[in-house]
């Protein structure tokens, strides 16, 4: 018979937080990072833009690109739906140092992202995204 305080000990240990992990920001206020897969990169702009990109509504803006087996772009801004583009005219993922290991958790300026061995799911609001090699969902 499993006592009721192993069974609550082994729930809590269950739903642990996961790691939260802080990157640098650029010069203009960016922040990238990459899935340790290296198939999934994102950038975080935020509002206002830098001095050579301004994100539609003016942001802040998360655009996430992943590789393969196609590559996709999925950005989410400060309100709305998570929007998917298929054809990437400027595609230029996967790099740079920060690597977001799994089992982290960015959080930055309402927006939340998980990294784990299935993908990456981020959310601002009640909109987001999931993004790994066998499926993209966006709401």
């Amino acid at each position: 018979m499993i006592r009721p305080t192993l069974l609550s000990l082994g729930f809590l240990a269950a739903a642990a937080p996961a790691f939260a992990m802080d990157f640098d920001e650029t010069a203009q206020g960016q922040i990238e990072f990459t899935m340790p897969s290296g198939n999934v990169g994102c950038i975080y702009t935020p509002e206002g833009g830098t001095d050579v990109y301004e994100p539609a509504g003016g942001g802040p803006e998360l655009s996430c690109d992943r590789v393969e087996p196609s590559y996709v772009r999925v950005t989410m801004g400060p309100a709305g739906k998570a929007r998917r583009f298929n054809n990437v005219g400027d595609a230029s993922c996967c790099g740079g140092d920060n690597v977001f290991e799994y089992g982290e958790v960015w959080k930055y300026d309402g927006f939340r992202c998980v990294s784990s061995e299935s993908g990456l799911v981020c959310k601002r609001g009640g909109h987001g995204f999931s993004m790994s090699r066998k499926l993209i969902k966006t709401w």
